[in-house]
């Protein structure tokens, strides 16, 4: 069995507190036509690098009934800039256009099999897996992107096509295991695509 999810899985339910002062669960967004759930931190250059395109793209499908979720599921004992009060910190000063969760336990990101951050994943209105994968094939520096997978994805989905590459490798820092060196990955995790 995969580390992470397949295409076509169900979305996995998840009750986890918010920058908002909320808790969230899968079903407080079963209002959206799609779903974006990314798994991110606070702290990684591919995450920073990729902040406003992944804002541009969020705001782009907004109307469109898309709606993304941030999970961060890093170690705040590996990274400390990776802890709840520097979540809630970033949203004031970056106020990005979806919901921050945390995910202290790390339970979600395992789930979900998040290899790295970014990790995207596209779930249609069925919160069936359609895509999983990079945002971007230069998420830590936008001025050399050439492929937008997550615009792309977006696009096919609201115009009603298939979409045409469900899976790529996620671009970015591992996630950070509790307990673990900050650069260790789960024996069962590897790349989707080779």
């Amino acid at each position: 069995m995969s580390f992470t999810l397949e295409i076509g899985a169900q979305a996995k339910d998840f009750r986890l507190p918010a920058t908002d002062g909320k808790a969230y669960s899968l079903n407080d967004f079963e209002s959206a036509r799609f779903l974006v759930i990314f798994f991110t931190c606070n702290h990684c250059p591919y995450v920073v690098g990729s902040d406003e395109i992944t804002r541009s793209t969020a705001e782009k499908y907004k109307a469109e009934g898309v709606q993304f979720v941030a999970i961060n599921s890093n170690s705040g004992n590996t990274y400390r800039e990776d802890d709840f009060d520097h979540m809630v910190e970033r949203m004031q000063n970056h106020r990005f256009p979806w919901v921050y969760l945390r995910d202290e336990s790390q339970e979600i990101a395992r789930k979900y099999g998040a290899l790295r951050t970014p990790h995207f994943y596209v779930f249609d209105q069925s919160r069936h897996l359609v895509y999983t994968g990079r945002g971007v094939d230069s998420p830590r520096d936008a001025s050399r992107i050439t492929e937008s997978d997550l615009d792309r994805t977006l696009h096919e989905l609201v115009s009603g096509k298939k979409v045409s590459v469900p899976v790529t490798n996620p671009i970015g820092c591992n996630v950070k295991w509790e307990g673990k060196d900050r650069h260790w990955m789960p024996p069962e995790a590897c790349d989707l695509v080779f």
